[in-house]
């Protein structure tokens, strides 16, 4: 095992996808890695998040019947990215990604296939109702020897069933019977992963295949300089300092969303409730930053709108639950203190959390926090809330009453406007048509809403009692950080290249800009910016520079 003394030429921050991908790219093309991880676990975000990959002009599209274009991929991303990302970058992902995809699976134990997810905004000109989104294979994890208990453990997505099964075959959330709990028995028995930690777990053997054992409880603190050119990393670990050469440093340590000094000043809204693991908190970002990096996208994050449970807490903090099929299910919607709609709830998570944070100009405070999404006993005997399903009884977390006003003034919704809007809501029911906000209209939208129902996402809440599940802004990471250019290099205030520093997934600015193209467009972006950054660094010691040099 690799220790902070190991000579290196290569050091990589992190341990999610970006950074695997990077060590392994760079370990592939001559160099010696090391990988340094703050934490006792191996898989950052990655491994507690769906682990899907967003890539257009993939080599498994075929398998749902799809294909794709250069043209086409641009056209919509140009779209999504509104301006807000350099036109180089985009088309570096289009042009070498699914090639990067299929040399992963090429070279390493990962396995990918093509899901059935459309794009998060299908309609768009160039999108595609299906095939860009791959997720992993299932992986076993008795591969992985004593490592196995390093995986970092998924607190929310943990069980062994994959995306396309959660929310395409099986769709338990909808249809309960169909839930194989024989079969996910056996996998939990075989240690079987799926999701993030599948992509993990392929990815961490692939780097203990190579000789990379990441070394663990190393917190990487400062970047170190000879003559203007990186040249290694100081770290503590046990509570002492000391410094690691090497000849290019790789940051993919992750954003900066449990850093309340950093979200204060950089981010749009509050965002109180985080889905990712709790160190993420831009010790990468600042280490860039003492070193003159360049800033881009600072304002922007993967936002996805969040529940917590009392007492729920994941590392010491409390964990933060994904709000899906609550805002997507008929018989529901939310409302801010003003009993007021104010966005296509079943649109992508992304997206419709942006409207969390529109500006009350009168009360001087964001108009649509705090937020509810209010359903009735329709709701309630039909689809899960949270961790309680159909049938439990309600649990002391979630305010209910037997009356929409008398919901209300329990949580602090104004009862005339709640009224006023459910009976709004329950005519565009009758009509089949949400005219405020389009919700049912998007492909998007009903592929994740109820397939057995008289429409997909439009249902009626007219039947007490009623409920109200308090809403959270929420995200799995954020997306700014230092620019990098379409080799994974940090770029300078100068607008040059620092030499020797590269960064990849959530630490940098991201290539997508304010944009969520589809399902795993953060672990796409990681994965290709991680691969050209463990490639670059790799050539760029080989050529000679850094220490020694």
């Amino acid at each position: 095992m690799t220790t902070p003394g190991t000579p290196a030429d290569v050091v990589v921050v992190g341990t999610g996808a970006a950074a695997l991908a990077a060590a392994v790219a760079a370990h592939d093309r001559g160099g010696r890695v090391v990988v340094v991880e703050r934490s006792s676990s191996v898989g950052g975000t990655t491994a507690v998040s769906g682990g899907g990959i967003w890539m257009p002009g993939n080599h498994h599209m075929a398998e749902r019947g799809a294909d794709d274009s250069r043209a086409e991929a641009l056209a919509y991303m140009t779209t999504m990215t509104a301006g807000r990302s350099p036109t180089g970058l985009l088309e570096r992902y289009v042009d070498v990604g699914p090639g990067i995809v299929a040399d992963l699976e090429r070279t390493t134990p990962l396995r990918l296939r093509a899901m059935s997810w459309p794009d998060y905004h299908p309609e768009m000109d160039g999108a595609k109702p299906a095939g860009r989104m791959l997720e992993p294979e299932l992986f076993g994890a008795d591969a992985l020897g004593p490592w196995r208990e390093r995986l970092r453990k998924a607190p929310v997505l943990g069980l062994p069933m994959t995306l396309q099964e959660a929310t395409a075959d099986w769709r338990p959330a909808y249809f309960p019977e169909h839930f194989d709990a024989a079969e996910i028995g056996r996998r939990v028995t075989d240690h079987r992963l799926a999701c993030g930690q599948a992509l993990i777990g392929a990815l961490l053997l692939a780097c203990l295949q190579r000789g990379i054992g990441p070394v663990l409880e190393t917190r990487a603190t400062e970047l170190t300089l000879e003559a203007g050119a990186v040249t290694g990393l100081v770290v503590e670990s046990d509570g002492k300092r000391s410094q690691l050469a090497a000849r290019a440093v790789v940051l993919a340590s992750g954003g900066y969303e449990w850093n309340a000094t950093l979200r204060s000043r950089f981010l749009p809204g509050p965002l109180t409730h985080p889905h990712s693991p709790p160190t993420n908190e831009g010790d990468g970002l600042v280490m860039a930053m003492e070193v003159g990096a360049d800033l881009a996208n600072m304002n922007e994050a993967w936002w996805y709108p969040a529940a917590s449970l009392p007492g729920e807490q994941y590392e010491g903090r409390p964990l933060a639950r994904f709000v899906g099929v609550e805002r997507t299910a008929p018989h529901s919607v939310i409302v801010n203190r003003f009993g007021q709609r104010f966005v296509n709830e079943a649109a992508n998570y992304n997206d419709m959390q942006k409207a969390f944070f529109s500006f009350d100009a009168n009360e001087y405070a964001p108009r649509n926090l705090p937020c509810w999404v209010v359903f009735d006993r329709q709701y309630r005997s039909r689809y899960p809330v949270v961790s309680a399903r159909p049938g439990d009884p309600d649990p002391d977390w979630l305010p209910v009453h037997e009356t929409l006003e008398g919901l209300a003034g329990v949580v602090g919704i104004d009862p005339a406007g709640l009224a006023e809007t459910v009976a709004r809501w329950n005519r565009f029911v009758a009509d089949g048509r949400d005219r405020d906000f389009g919700r049912g209209q998007s492909a998007y939208d009903r592929f994740h809403g109820d397939p057995s129902a008289p429409h997909p996402n439009l249902g009626s809440i007219e039947q007490g009692p009623y409920y109200a599940l308090p809403v959270y802004v929420g995200s799995v990471g954020t997306k700014g950080g230092p620019r990098v250019d379409g080799d994974g290099r940090v770029l300078h205030v100068h607008d040059r290249p620092i030499p020797g520093l590269y960064g990849a997934g959530n630490v940098v600015a991201s290539p997508a800009g304010p944009a969520y193209y589809g399902g795993g467009t953060s672990i796409g972006m990681g994965l290709v910016w991680g691969h050209l950054a463990g490639s670059h660094a790799a050539s760029y010691v080989t050529a000679g520079a850094g220490v020694g040099s």
